[in-house]
């Protein structure tokens, strides 16, 4: 008895691949999102490491500012040192004379600097002592740039540094230049101030710093006390 045979042809499955074309537009699609996936990866990269950049000078400003803010609460009465001046802001230097407490020791004095040179921002402070002559001479020392104290970096990349001074009984600040504090009466007339206006000039109580650092579009500025330590 003869048995029907299903033909060759129809027991072999015809396996149907990807054509060349579909293949180059999925390879094309995945590179795309590859690239778009990079770029947002990349941008994110970026901003991460903008934004720690800009909280590490932020950082330093303030530590800067804290720094300066101690310095500037234990300035000295401008008594101890008659005819001369106990701050000066001339320029991109901050020079000041402050009292240094410490325990079972006598209150001695040290002259603190902070300037701004190749764009870095440093401080730099003498040793304290009680000896009026040796005062002098350390201001002097530090007024040529001619210490040998250690400097201590606070901040790079500084664009600009200003400073305004505030006396009291004054109504406006003081930019840059040295203050003597307390010059006698006599020399007051002599310098051309009137004899009304000799108790204005009597006593610094408040010092400006506008720090501008590279690559921030406005300065951060803040006021100081002087001598409320």
């Amino acid at each position: 008895m003869p048995c029907d045979r299903i033909p060759v042809q129809s027991q072999i499955k015809v396996s149907r691949g990807f054509t060349l074309i579909e293949l180059l537009v999925a390879i094309t699609i995945l590179a795309i999102v590859a690239v778009l996936g990079w770029r947002g990866l990349d941008s994110i990269v970026r901003a991460r490491i903008a934004l720690n950049a800009s909280m590490e000078q932020t950082r330093g400003i303030q530590l800067a500012f804290a720094q300066i803010e101690n310095d500037g609460a234990h300035l000295i009465d401008a008594g101890l040192m008659p005819g001369r001046s106990v701050l000066n802001t001339a320029g991109n230097k901050l020079m000041l004379i402050r009292s240094v407490s410490e325990e079972n020791q006598p209150t001695r004095y040290q002259i603190v600097v902070y300037s701004v040179n190749d764009s870095q921002l440093a401080r730099r402070e003498s040793l304290p002592t009680r000896e009026l002559a040796v005062l002098k001479q350390d201001w002097q020392s530090a007024a040529d740039d001619s210490d040998s104290w250690g400097r201590i970096l606070l901040q790079k990349d500084v664009a600009q540094i200003a400073m305004r001074t505030w006396k009291l009984g004054e109504t406006g600040w003081r930019v840059g230049g040295s203050d003597v504090q307390n010059m006698t009466d006599e020399n007051k007339i002599k310098n051309g101030i009137a004899a009304d206006s000799l108790n204005k000039t009597a006593k610094l109580t408040g010092l400006e710093v506008s720090l501008l650092v590279q690559g921030q579009s406005a300065p951060m500025i803040k006021v100081f006390l002087l001598g409320a330590g």
